[in-house]
């Protein structure tokens, strides 16, 4: 298994690409950091008159929050958030930060993980169907392999080449914003939303968490795509159903949800599970147990579909 493992990591990074993409993401990360020192640097510092901006803030946010009713929850969970938030600050007397710091920087950028997920998808679409396209499958059948553990290494080398991209995301970010932006304080305290009250947690812990939680939609998706691949032996397809779910999949469940129940059974529904930390569940009666159960459940299918196909079907061309 692991002379498997080895020669799939070998191949994706004989692959031209593979270093694109790593290029790209270093790219796309530092461009983000420049945009956002020049947009910080525009910005005023917080002044002694704080609480009066956020009460005015507040205003604006009630406003707004009045005239969409009909809007998705994610919008008026939005809205509903920043008040409390700012409606907490001023009864605890916490000012907004006046500087930004690596860890407002860190915290912005793991929106980036998306990005890293539309890479690693690519991978994954193809470690299958590009074996049936370029006709070394046969090639590599013909080796004293169980096909099964031919298709498990080439899965394992997928998720570790997504940990490797992960890895590169995080480690980039912190330098970057080290150098830019100064270290700050480790102390500072992160406000979250909870359940629709405002709870103090550790900045540093949040951090972690919201990386890890948000690199789990990414996760599913890859073995979604990775699942495709097997079953279908076509990377294209794979790769633009699986880029479309990642773009508009939590989209799409955000607007069933405002409407429909059943919406909290949907993949993209619970793949979320900041919901459960910084947030409020997107349908009633949703809980972290519920949404864990049903990623594991999404998870059983997609392996299942991948390996029956993969180890039952005949290669016949």
């Amino acid at each position: 298994m692991l002379n498997l493992i080895k020669n799939e990591w070998i191949k994706i990074f004989k692959q031209v690409s593979t270093y694109i993409m790593i290029g790209f993401l270093l790219l796309v990360i530092i461009a983000a950091g420049g945009i956002t020192k020049y947009v910080e640097s525009k910005e005023k510092p917080a002044n002694e008159n704080w609480k009066q901006e956020l009460i005015a803030q507040n205003e604006q946010y009630k406003k707004q929050l009045a005239d969409v009713e009909l809007a998705a929850p994610s919008l008026k969970e939005f809205y509903s958030k920043e008040i409390a938030i700012n409606e907490y600050r001023i009864e605890h007397n916490l000012p907004p930060q006046d500087s930004y710091s690596v860890w407002d920087f860190i915290k912005e950028s793991s929106g980036l993980t998306s990005f890293v997920g539309l890479l690693v998808i690519i991978i994954a679409s193809g470690i299958v169907a590009h074996e049936f396209s370029w006709g070394t499958i046969k090639i590599l059948l013909i080796k004293p392999y169980k096909r099964w553990k031919i298709l498990m290494a080439k899965y394992i080398t997928t998720v570790l080449y997504l940990l490797t991209m992960l890895a590169i995301l995080f480690a980039t970010v912190s330098i970057l914003g080290l150098i830019i932006f100064g270290k700050g304080t480790t102390d500072s305290v992160h406000l979250a939303y909870v359940n629709g009250a405002v709870v103090e947690q550790n900045l540093l812990l949040y951090l972690i968490k919201t990386y890890i939680l948000n690199s789990l939609s990414v996760f599913l998706l890859t073995t979604m795509a990775f699942m495709i691949s097997a079953v279908f032996r076509n990377s294209g397809l794979a790769i633009g159903i699986s880029i479309f779910l990642l773009l508009m999949g939590g989209t799409i469940t955000n607007l069933l949800a405002a409407k429909f129940d059943w919406a909290k059974y949907s993949l993209f529904a619970n793949t979320n599970l900041m919901q459960y930390v910084d947030g409020v569940p997107l349908v009633d009666g949703m809980t972290l147990s519920f949404s864990i159960l049903m990623i594991i459940i999404y998870f059983v299918i997609f392996h299942a579909m991948a390996f029956v196909f993969f180890t039952k079907r005949d290669i016949a061309n």
